[in-house]
């Protein structure tokens, strides 16, 4: 990876604030987008802004060959049988209701979540439990907070409809054993559903090599524009399923009392669709791929290897997750005792623009359930450096001196 010239593809990099440079340790909330992306999106607004599959003039065929083409491109990024299995959504956590809301769930049926999900991971099914009399059952993670495959195993039966889980988690950058945990669920005859959004951005993604039956991700988290996710499913279960919002482009004909329902993906597509922001993930996946996963997820364990060691040094430090970096993929979510982490962030921000995460992370089950008011998490990116490490190290130090 040549990092100066990645750098210099994000415009919001290359810009001073109050006489310094940003530092941006805060992608696991959302990455900075390249010129790449950028200009993808322009391009629509400036040279065919019009619809896609309505009209037949020429700025409406090239805006349909940039869709379409777009969805390609994200078909190969999470190596998929088709186009049809690729359905656009918002973010991951439309993704995840759209599932709850259509699948067919009853009185009894259980579904197996981790302990430690993330709000759009946690609240469909507590939404399923109340209105279906179902079963939610959060699996208790090891004291570590890795994933616990033999807990795992002995809870799954035959009343396990669905199990959906984070594929690497937002707090800990844990990545699960998801093949794994996709073949014993298969063994019960249940669904599995992934929450990809911290996954899609770090590491290579094969839909078929882990045989999963739904994945969602946010396209904000890897490089792309906001308001863009990716919902895949297996061909054969979105065609069964029934549609989640209807209306333009969802169907083929209608009449007052009737309508012929659209074929995949159009049929989960309801209303004119964000196509500047389908052509910017489409982009956005192009410009990862073209980098290669692998590159930047061994970068982001060699930045988080560097950070860890220097934070061996200060006294009061609580990392949250495995202490060894290699398993936590680009996150390092800590708290530091006697210190408030929202304060703590906001004196990084304003001392050298250093912007991280304060917080729960929305993840407040696992914080009430652990008695963590907060936790600060520094996540890193392909564009990430150890010398903005340095700096963060020297300024985290002459916050500490000061409160301490």
């Amino acid at each position: 990876m040549n990092l100066e010239k990645i750098r210099q593809d994000f415009p919001a990099l290359n810009q001073m604030i109050n006489g310094k440079p940003p530092i941006y340790f805060d992608n696991s909330c959302m990455t900075l987008k390249p010129i790449q992306v950028i200009d993808a999106m322009n391009e629509y607004y400036m040279k065919y802004p019009a619809c896609h599959g309505r009209s037949t003039h020429k700025f409406a065929k090239s805006v349909t060959e940039k869709f379409e083409e777009a969805r390609r491109k994200m078909r190969a990024f999470i190596n998929a049988d088709s186009e049809k299995e690729v359905l656009w959504t918002r973010n991951t956590t439309e993704g995840l209701n759209l599932i709850a809301r259509t699948l067919d769930f009853k009185e009894g049926d259980t579904i197996i979540t981790t302990d430690i999900e993330h709000n759009s991971n946690l609240l469909p099914w507590q939404w399923v439990a109340k209105n279906y009399g179902a079963k939610h059952i959060p699996l208790e993670s090891n004291e570590d907070v890795t994933f616990n495959l033999e807990r795992f195993q002995e809870t799954m039966n035959k009343s396990v409809k669905l199990v959906s889980v984070v594929h690497t988690s937002n707090v800990t950058g844990v990545t699960i054993p998801l093949k794994e945990i996709t073949k014993i669920a298969h063994e019960f005859g249940a669904l599995v559903a992934v929450d990809a959004a911290q996954s899609a951005p770090h590491i290579p993604l094969d839909v078929k090599k882990l045989d999963v039956d739904f994945l969602a991700l946010s396209v904000h988290k890897m490089a792309g524009p906001t308001g863009m996710g990716v919902l895949y499913g297996k061909q054969h279960i979105l065609e069964e399923m029934p549609q989640f919002l209807v209306g333009g482009e969802t169907v083929l004909d209608s009449t007052y009392e009737t309508k012929e329902i659209a074929q995949l993906p159009d049929k989960f597509e309801a209303g004119l669709q964000n196509y500047s922001g389908a052509i910017g993930a489409g982009a956005a996946a192009e410009y990862l791929k073209k980098i290669g996963l692998d590159n930047i997820h061994n970068h982001e364990l060699g930045l988080n290897g560097y950070l860890t060691k220097k934070m061996e040094e200060f006294e009061g430090v609580n990392l949250l997750g495995p202490k060894d970096a290699e398993k936590r993929g680009g996150i390092y979510t800590f708290v530091v005792e006697g210190v408030d982490s929202h304060e703590l962030g906001m004196l990084l921000d304003e001392a050298a623009n250093i912007m991280m995460r304060s917080g729960a992370h929305c993840v407040h089950s696992w914080f009430n359930k652990h008695n963590i008011p907060a936790s600060i998490r520094a996540s890193f990116y392909l564009y990430n450096t150890k010398e903005e490490i340095d700096v963060f190290i020297e300024k985290f130090r002459q916050i500490l001196d000061f409160a301490r």
